[in-house]
């Protein structure tokens, strides 16, 4: 049985603003509510290797090997500060324009995935949230796992598409300012560069 405790965890966590959030709200501003609904699937699918990892103990290697913890931790740093110039650039993936046509939902999605398959203290996050709510069965701690995992990601999605409705929702006001425009876009390139900087300074 799921326990309450858990649903409230989970609830926190994932109505907490990170990158996944910052990333669907620069979506719904830029592009509109289905782009929005496709950063929100992305940054959601992005979370299975995580997740896979916690439940195979892969995660364990991964906070273990300082290399490896290094090294995807790094392409998730290039990836946030690049995302950060995708915002600034005029024309970028991230930029607010009201002359802007939403792209392909197929490339919206992969790039939030990636968002979080590059960050690697999620699956040492899975591997501390998830073990104090199984029963304690050893049969079936895998498929509690999953379980709570599953929940996890649905509550993930929701949350962030709620996020996204909400700044599609505000974008034709916004829009209509050059000014608040470009207070946007500089404030989300900060953003991504702040948590770059935060990531950067990780540790295994």
């Amino acid at each position: 049985m799921i326990s309450l405790q858990f649903l409230l965890t989970a609830f926190v966590v994932v109505l907490a603003p990170g990158t996944g959030v910052l990333y669907t709200l620069a979506i719904g501003l830029g592009q509109g509510r289905r782009a929005a609904v496709a950063a929100a699937l992305g940054g959601t699918i992005g979370i299975v290797p995580h997740l896979a990892a916690a439940v195979l103990g892969v995660a364990a290697i991964l906070h273990t090997s300082a290399l490896l913890f290094t090294v995807v931790k790094t392409a998730g740093v290039v990836y946030l500060l690049w995302l950060a110039w995708q915002s600034l650039r005029s024309g970028g993936a991230l930029s607010v324009n009201a002359d802007r046509a939403p792209e392909h939902w197929a490339r919206t999605a992969r790039r939030g995935a990636l968002i979080n398959i590059l960050n690697p203290k999620l699956s040492l996050f899975f591997l501390a949230l998830l073990p104090p709510f199984l029963s304690g069965n050893a049969a079936t701690a895998t498929a509690e796992m999953l379980l709570l995992g599953a929940i996890f990601m649905a509550m993930t999605f929701v949350v962030f598409v709620l996020y996204g409705v909400f700044a599609a929702f505000a974008r034709d006001r916004l829009l209509a300012s050059q000014r608040l425009m470009r207070w946007l876009n500089r404030s989300f390139a900060a953003l991504f560069a702040a948590l770059a900087a935060r990531l950067a300074l990780e540790r295994a």
